[in-house]
């Protein structure tokens, strides 16, 4: 039988497609625990790639090379221990070291202010809206260092936070449900009693985890500090010239920021300063459990899918003894044999995998979906599921195969 290796090959694999349909139970619990094992890791890093997705989504709130300054870390993690009680020691943030920091920073290109405000109702001349919507105070830098772009009317201008003035700028879909019938610009919008004049709307950033990125209200920051009480703390968010420039701008905020908040040498910061790649990084090291404990499951099903495939093949084996024996009399070499048993147990494993996969995607964006974050592909996982399967089908098939291939062509005529 010397056919060219192409041809073999096909052969080969279809030889192990019609061995695995000859026995469809045998084969459908063989390769379940292969199904088990690349399911549970592509469950659980679908689930995560969909959350880390729209943490990004959330991120881009932060303009380019920009960085946030705030008391607490980006992502805590709840307890009662000493290191969260550290952080709520910590001095909140005012306007007035925020006003301090720009003026002595050289590397900045523009310093945003920040606050939450309230949640409350948002009414206007023709309708109002649930008790939901988030207020907050804006400096004229924050619709830069935030990434809010405005497409109708403008911003706040410095002049709007010199003097406190009653104005608003409106999220786009608190903007279409307060004024269904026309632009807001102009318009009046009453929260909590006080009226504020629109001149605003910003572009629609989308939802993040069900809810609307684009229904809240902004006001100047001196107007809610005037409103909410000046000991309010706030967010400063710096932007740095460029991302040439993002290293040195980090170290040269860090170091004002020590000086004005009195930090004595050789004491860690007291504040925190959080970046797009900060936060990355501390959302992969908080699910490292996850995907380590999800990597264990998967590991000890596919070796106990792969014993089980062993076991299997050296059944098959011993039933096709005498097939074995009647291709080694019209020709077939030992390497035949042996690639034919390994595709046999590759084939099992694969189609287990590729089941897995299916699965695991399905049921990872079905949780995204309850999420209402866009559905998710790891494509990288999807693959290395699959070339582990073919690994577990290669070292768990070698010896059945090596067994089959070793048979004596005479016994194994005789076989009954």
């Amino acid at each position: 039988m010397n056919l060219p290796l192409t041809t073999e090959f096909r052969e080969s694999v279809g030889m192990a497609l019609q061995a695995v349909g000859a026995h469809k139970l045998r084969s459908a619990l063989t390769l379940l625990g292969v199904l088990i094992g690349v399911f549970s890791i592509i469950l659980v890093m679908t689930a995560l790639r969909a959350l880390q997705s729209n943490l990004e989504k959330q991120l881009a709130q932060l303009g380019s090379h920009t960085f946030q300054v705030q008391r607490f870390p980006a992502i805590q993690v709840d307890g009662d221990s000493e290191t969260e009680q550290e952080y709520w020691r910590r001095r909140r943030f005012y306007l007035p070291v925020a006003r301090q920091l720009s003026e002595r920073l050289k590397l900045a290109q523009a310093v945003g202010v920040s606050a939450d405000l309230d949640v409350g109702e948002a009414s206007s001349r023709f309708t109002k809206t649930n008790p939901d919507i988030p207020l907050q105070g804006l400096s004229s830098e924050a619709f830069e260092t935030r990434n809010l772009a405005v497409t109708e009317g403008r911003a706040f201008s410095e002049s709007d936070v010199d003097s406190s003035r009653l104005l608003c700028v409106l999220g786009a879909d608190l903007a279409k449900k307060l004024f269904p019938f026309g632009s807001p610009l102009g318009e009046s919008v009453r929260y909590r009693g006080i009226g504020y004049n629109v001149v605003g709307v910003l572009e629609a950033k989308g939802s993040m985890f069900g809810r609307s990125m684009d229904s809240f209200m902004a006001i100047p920051i001196s107007t809610a500090l005037d409103r909410y009480g000046r000991e309010r703390s706030i967010q400063i968010q710096i932007q740095a010239r460029d991302q040439a420039h993002f290293d040195d701008t980090v170290e040269e905020a860090r170091a004002v920021l020590r000086t004005l908040r009195k930090v004595p040498p050789g004491q860690k910061d007291d504040f925190e300063i959080v970046s797009n790649d900060s936060i990355i990084s501390q959302f992969r090291s908080l699910t490292l459990v996850i995907r380590t404990v999800a990597g264990v499951i998967a590991s000890i099903a596919l070796l106990a899918a792969g014993i089980g495939i062993m076991n299997i093949m050296l059944v098959s084996v011993t039933e096709r003894t005498r097939e074995i024996g009647i291709r080694r009399a019209v020709g077939a070499k030992k390497r035949n044999i042996m690639t034919q048993f390994i595709l046999e147990a590759i084939v099992l494993c694969e189609i287990g995998g590729i089941a897995g996969v299916l699965l695991g995607v399905a049921a990872g964006n079905l949780g995204a979906m309850a999420l209402k974050t866009p559905p998710v592909i790891p494509w990288d996982w999807a693959l290395i599921g699959l070339a582990v399967c073919s690994l577990v089908g290669v070292v768990f098939g070698t010896y059945p195969a090596w067994k089959a291939a070793n048979l004596d062509p005479i016994e194994s005529l005789r076989y009954e």
